[in-house]
């Protein structure tokens, strides 16, 4: 069973509206994000997540993000296992998101 905390696409985008300090990192393929992304999200795909994630605070909140939350699952697992303190998953990915898109 997984230890990784999972927020609604709503809960996501009141963070966001809130100005939380949250990072929002979405591991779709580049493709897939041409689609649209959440704004303020950055996109790191979940194959390079294992080289990127030296550049990332450990200290700060992350909200991973894919196409429908398994993916960025797999992805909030891995950074846990990375000593990532505060790292959640957003259920049902983009197929739930009903929010604003940035291109």
């Amino acid at each position: 069973m997984s230890q990784i905390q999972e927020v609604s696409p709503q809960e996501v985008e009141n963070m966001i509206e809130n100005n939380e300090e949250l990072t929002v990192i979405d591991v779709r393929e580049d493709e897939e994000v041409a689609q649209g992304m959440v704004p303020t999200a950055k996109h790191i795909p979940l194959g390079q997540i294992p080289n990127e994630i030296d550049q990332l605070p450990k200290d700060q909140s992350y909200v991973m993000i894919c196409r429908s939350g398994r993916r960025s699952m797999n992805a909030a697992e891995f950074m846990k296992e990375k000593g990532f303190q505060d790292v959640k998953n957003m259920e049902g990915g983009m197929l739930k998101w009903n929010g604003e898109l940035v291109f």
